[in-house]
């Protein structure tokens, strides 16, 4: 059953290659950032990715069950890519074939998108716009 979660993102949340941080929790807690970080970098390095330039997010998620991390970036001018991993057990996996990215990433995605259309797609697009903007 649908129960609302602590979604945030700030504008100071920037890993090392500018990728915007947002946290959702499903206990309402605040997210430790920083368990999730040895797990970005691994993704973001299995990617030929000029991260410094691409405009990118991810989403590190206390879910209830699980922790995700969900890797989103643009590319061919309006696509959305997604890279989701989940630790069960301990174990960090990525595979499209049982996990996905959920509802409560949905509602960071379309704030995304709204940001992508002002700061990318536009007549005069800027990733340092893009990267500052929640």
């Amino acid at each position: 059953m649908y129960n609302p979660r602590s979604i945030e993102g700030h504008v100071d949340w920037l890993d090392e290659t500018g990728v915007k941080i947002y946290t959702v929790s499903a206990t309402n807690a605040a997210v430790e950032q920083s368990k999730y970080f040895q797990r970005l970098k691994k993704v973001k390095s299995a990617r030929d990715i000029d991260w410094l330039n691409t405009p990118a997010f991810v989403i590190f998620h206390d879910g209830a069950s699980c922790d995700y991390l969900v890797l989103v970036w643009w590319e061919n001018d309006n696509e959305l890519f997604t890279s989701v991993s989940v630790k069960t057990k301990g174990v960090w996996e990525e595979d499209p074939t049982k996990y996905s990215f959920c509802l409560y990433d949905l509602e960071i995605m379309w704030i995304e998108r709204n940001i992508y259309i002002k700061t990318i797609d536009c007549d005069l697009p800027s990733l340092q716009s893009y990267q500052v903007s929640r």
